[in-house]
């Protein structure tokens, strides 16, 4: 696929952009290089590759949930609070 003047300057109208005279040719050719690129999937060998992919078929490896009492990082992160009473932060009123 080539990009010409008039796809270029449809493509901007499309965007809602603009661009200036002299980045024209200079878009033009970024635009072109970007096309290429992505044309060289359609030479790829994809035949043995499935179209999509379902997270459901995969396996993640499952752990037991242990519960751990550790009063002591409470303590910790109320001790770097500007203001906490009765382990819980004091803030300011916001809503009156």
């Amino acid at each position: 696929m080539t990009i010409d003047v008039a796809l270029l300057n449809r493509l901007t109208k499309l965007g809602g952009i603009t661009l200036e005279e002299e980045k024209l040719e200079e878009t033009k050719s970024h635009l072109s290089e970007i096309v290429d690129f992505v044309e060289n999937i359609n030479k790829l060998d994809l035949d043995g590759i499935p179209a999509s992919f379902n997270p459901l078929d995969s396996k993640l490896p499952m752990r037991e949930d242990i519960i751990e009492s550790k009063p002591q990082i409470a303590k910790d992160v109320l001790k770097n609070a500007p203001s906490a009473e009765d382990n819980f932060f004091i803030v300011p009123k916001i809503i009156e």
